[in-house]
């Protein structure tokens, strides 16, 4: 598979996916706790009350064998994905269940949902960076990497 080829194909089910993966998170997931919402307003998240956490024994790759193999080739999710931010849906792994940092991290994200315009608009540049740049030098996966190491140190 040729990711970049394909990759206006593959946009709009990487967005349908998230969306209902988030409204999943929003129906299960629990609130904030105090220091998390002043951790998400120092982020410069808008709409703190609206995250919620969701534990989970690992973060849910996409069903479809297409979706699926593009996000591991992409490097997206791999099975030591600790955290997966959905905008305001955040997925956090049970043994990182309630760390600071990885939520930190994951606020970022959900920030960054916020100031691109939502699902489509941050997923087709995150996304785009990862093909281009890989994942660890994103620059908005660094920019989340950044924030939170500066908030909690």
């Amino acid at each position: 598979m040729e990711l970049s080829n394909d990759f206006e194909r593959l946009l709009p089910l990487a967005v349908a996916w998230a969306c209902q993966r988030e409204r999943e998170v929003l129906a299960a997931g629990v609130p904030l706790d105090e220091r998390e919402m002043r951790d998400a307003t120092a982020i410069g998240v808008l709409l703190p009350e609206r995250v919620r956490l969701l534990r989970v024994a690992r973060i849910p790759m996409p069903e479809d064998d297409v979706l699926g193999e593009a996000a591991r080739l992409a490097g997206f999710a791999s099975p030591l994905t600790a955290g997966l931010t959905l905008r305001y849906g955040i997925l956090i792994r049970n043994d990182f269940w309630r760390d600071r940092a990885l939520i930190a991290h994951e606020m970022t994200h959900t920030h960054q949902y916020e100031r691109l315009g939502g699902f489509e608009p941050f997923l087709r540049r995150y996304l785009s960076e990862c093909l281009s740049v890989g994942y660890h030098n994103s620059p908005l996966e660094r920019e989340a990497v950044q924030r939170a190491r500066r908030l909690v140190n």
